[in-house]
């Protein structure tokens, strides 16, 4: 089987795993977007993507995903950049991403704001939000801080376009993905238009869809196995 073929067959079974939960949920057909993660795979894989009608790439290491943009930069892509943020690598980030998903403090903002302006561009972002602040050692802000971190995104520039959340390890994706929900209500109270929620991964997008999840970003599904690829 051909690369080409190998991703067509685990795109095709990703999207239907997500229109059945968005049956299964009462939700509408095609109200999930599907972020692809190519983390650790080559640019060649992300035009072969393209080429297959991915329009949301993400990725989560900043020199990886600098590259990989400036190959693919002839593609009609949205690059997410999904993983945990160095505040010195914040500005350059902003230059080649479409959507920063993991503004966790306000540090990280004046830097991205400073980055999107010099590359002259809007950027959106999602704020991430842990689930179990301190437990686990992945990162996100606690819930009680995201409206004054949406707040300071909105007066430096950046698009506030809603949450983001992984589900903490060790627990039940449904019981982490409900208490996501009812973070998301609150903050939705002060900020009605940041109705985006990216949630779920290969191995729980459908509790996260039955959740409200509006993207879903998946890699292994996909693209296979990260561990052989170096």
């Amino acid at each position: 089987m051909s690369r080409r073929d190998e991703l067509a067959a685990g795109l095709a079974a990703t999207r239907t795993r997500i229109a059945a939960a968005e049956a299964a949920a009462g939700r509408a057909p095609g109200s999930v977007a599907l972020v692809v993660v190519t983390k650790f795979f080559p640019a060649s894989d992300v035009r072969l993507l393209a080429d297959l009608g991915v329009t949301d790439v993400g990725e989560n290491r900043h020199q990886e995903a600098e590259a990989k943009a400036a190959e693919c930069a002839d593609l009609d892509l949205t690059w997410h950049f999904i993983g945990g943020l160095q505040t010195n690598k914040a500005a350059a980030v902003a230059r080649y991403a479409g959507v920063v998903e993991s503004v966790d403090r306000a540090e990280l903002i004046p830097r991205l704001a400073r980055g999107a302006a010099e590359a002259g561009r809007d950027l959106a972002v999602l704020l991430q939000v842990s689930l179990e602040p301190g437990a686990d050692g992945r990162s996100g802000a606690a819930p009680a801080d995201l409206a004054r971190l949406a707040e300071t995104a909105t007066d430096a520039g950046l698009d506030v376009r809603g949450l983001m959340a992984v589900a903490p390890l060790g627990e039940a994706p449904d019981r982490a993905f409900a208490r996501l929900a009812e973070i998301q209500s609150t903050f939705l109270l002060g900020h009605p238009d940041a109705s985006v929620l990216s949630a779920g991964m290969s191995a729980d997008l459908e509790q996260a869809i039955s959740a409200g999840a509006t993207h879903v970003r998946v890699g292994s599904a996909i693209l296979g196995s990260r561990s052989s690829v170096k």
